[in-house]
């Protein structure tokens, strides 16, 4: 239960990703001029409505992994939360001088599997697409993870496959084209690379002063000693 305590101060930075999704919600309306911009690829994806589970579970790998990365190694998690902030923070910037929508395919069927992907499509509008918050996020948890030291075997296999799923998954369920993928990829990349670069730096700095101050004050107890003497 200490922990928890211990941890809560940074876990209240997870808020930030509500107020993240209200900037989202505002900016996915109808505008005035939104763009199209598949592949040829893009036409050989089929429609297969089962990936909505994945597409759903999104939500839980996010947030459940943060909250690990938090109590793993503090470092891991507050480079995947500035990354991800930093990252959503451009894509809003697209979703507003670069709109773009995907057409989504007409649903038949009452069953539960089609439901859902209806769910999906009456509360997300076709826009804001490129580049996919989904993508990027789940990418970022990817990245991050490799930085964790002493992970079980079955956690590594079952974060990478569940991000796989879960890009996939907005291909498959047409919420996404290809080139939202490849973009959101290579921004979570290069984000996530900045971050943890310039976070290594500033830590050897920070040594380095150290390491210094220690070396500019022992010749000082060396002459006091001396006097004592």
């Amino acid at each position: 239960m200490s922990g928890w305590k211990r941890k809560v101060p940074h876990l209240l930075s997870l808020l930030i990703f509500p107020i993240l999704g209200l900037i989202y919600t505002y900016l996915n309306t109808q505008p005035s001029k939104a763009i199209e911009i598949p592949l040829k690829v893009d036409s050989y994806i089929p429609f297969i409505p089962i990936f909505v589970i994945p597409y759903i579970i999104w939500y839980a790998f996010i947030f459940g992994y943060m909250i690990y990365f938090c109590f793993k190694d503090l470092k891991v998690y507050y480079h995947a939360l500035i990354t991800i902030v930093i990252g959503e923070v451009i894509c809003f910037l697209f979703y507003i001088f670069f709109q773009t929508t995907v057409p989504r395919p007409v649903l038949a069927g009452n069953d539960w599997i089609t439901s859902m992907v209806q769910f999906i499509y009456q509360n997300d509008e076709p826009y804001n697409c490129f580049p996919s918050i989904h993508v990027l996020t789940t990418y970022v948890i990817m990245l991050a993870f490799i930085q964790i030291k002493k992970k079980h075997l079955f956690n590594t296999l079952f974060v990478h496959m569940m991000g796989i799923l879960i890009i996939l998954s907005t291909l498959f369920i047409k919420q996404h084209v290809v080139l939202d993928v490849i973009a959101s990829i290579i921004i979570a990349s290069v984000i996530h690379s900045f971050v943890v670069e310039l976070a290594t730096r500033s830590q050897k700095n920070t040594i380095r002063k150290l390491a210094l101050s220690k070396r500019a004050s022992f010749p000082s107890k060396q002459i006091i000693s001396q006097k004592n003497d």
